[in-house]
């Protein structure tokens, strides 16, 4: 019998965090390390009279493929996998990693020309509205959050497994505060960093797109960005750990950007497409049972009393209108120094919220 917290979760993915019809068909995409979990989800959408279509990633085909695949292969759309997308009602994404640092000697260049080809079918999914990614303990990254796979495993059910419908209410005076808001500006250790947020609409984030979850995001105006910031953690993109990135921008734009660790990798993603050096995504994290920096961003951009801002696409949901192959979050801990205003008003202050 299955680990009753991943029958659990199982149960949140299926019956809380998708809308799962009968007849639907809903695409389950699962690293082959998670598949106890993509299991459970499996039988669920089957007892609702739905159609589960499962993909299972194997650990070396990635990195066979970025290996071995020439530019014109890399450039190949998708097509069939666009023709399933169109005509599935909703997607289950389930990380389990093997090696976490898998990629790491695969030249950026690929990745991105890849990400630009497939970038079409991503929007496609995101503006489906009907999709959650969630990642399964494994020993990878158990390692990488220097922890034993029990303690991870702890760790990941004990922010997954609450109840989402109470977390969202408690989400909703943050987002009447964003909503109604037009400049924000983050104040921090070498980090004095404003922004527009005039027009657009912020998002909830309780359940029904990541888990764990635990963020208020809104969408920055595209051409407003101006100031500095320096990143309190590493960002972690394709299994390329980035690391002391400071950033100016000037009119919305990157126009200098440094890395203590893989400069080189952070300049080639900004010089992705134009959307690249954009802001596409300010979010507050606001999951206060996740307290510690893991190494993986589905957990990292939750804790509580944190910010992120993503480079790249913005999600069309709130109004943001930037686009981009990549979306990179990056994150700023303001749990021992620096603040959040909106309109000249604290609503954070060393971790601590003022709503």
């Amino acid at each position: 019998m299955a680990d009753p917290r991943i029958i659990k979760l199982a149960k949140i993915l299926t019956d809380y965090s998708l809308k799962i019809s009968k007849g639907d068909r809903i695409r389950i995409c699962f690293d082959s390390d998670a598949s106890e979990l993509a299991l459970e989800c499996y039988k669920n959408i089957l007892k609702k009279g739905a159609y589960p279509i499962a993909h299972a990633s194997m650990p070396g085909f990635g990195y066979a493929y970025y290996k071995n695949a020439s530019s014109e292969q890399l450039k190949n759309y998708p097509a069939l996998t666009e023709h399933e997308v169109k005509n599935s009602q909703g997607m289950i994404s389930i990380g389990g990693e093997y090696n976490t640092k898998e990629m790491s000697s695969i030249s950026p260049k690929k990745i991105s020309a890849r990400r630009k080809t497939t970038s079409k079918i991503s929007d496609f999914i995101t503006d489906q509205n009907n999709w959650v990614g969630v990642e399964f303990p494994t020993n990878a990254l158990a390692q990488d959050a220097e922890m034993s796979l029990e303690e991870f495993e702890t760790f990941v059910y004990s922010a997954t497994n609450v109840n989402w419908a109470e977390e969202s209410k408690k989400q909703d005076n943050l987002k009447k505060i964003l909503d109604k808001g037009k400049k924000v500006r983050i104040i921090g250790k070498n980090t004095n960093l404003s922004f527009s947020i005039a027009g657009r609409t912020a998002i909830k984030c309780d359940g029904k797109r990541n888990m764990p979850d635990g963020e208020v995001f809104i969408a920055p105006v595209e051409n407003s960005t101006e100031g500095t910031i320096e990143y309190s953690f590493p960002a972690i993109y394709n299994g390329k750990e980035v690391s002391g990135i400071k950033l100016k921008f000037k009119k919305g734009r990157v126009i200098e950007a440094s890395a203590e660790k893989n400069d080189g990798f952070l300049k080639e993603m900004l010089n992705t497409d134009k959307g690249a050096k954009h802001l596409g995504e300010f979010g507050i994290g606001v999951n206060f049972g996740i307290k510690r920096f893991v190494k993986q961003i589905l957990f990292d951009e939750k804790i509580g009393g944190t910010v992120h801002l993503a480079l790249g696409r913005a999600y069309k949901e709130g109004g943001g209108r930037n686009e981009s192959a990549i979306h990179w979050d990056m994150i700023k801990d303001l749990r021992k120094e620096g603040k959040v205003m909106v309109d000249g008003k604290t609503i954070i202050e060393k971790g601590k919220f003022f709503f």
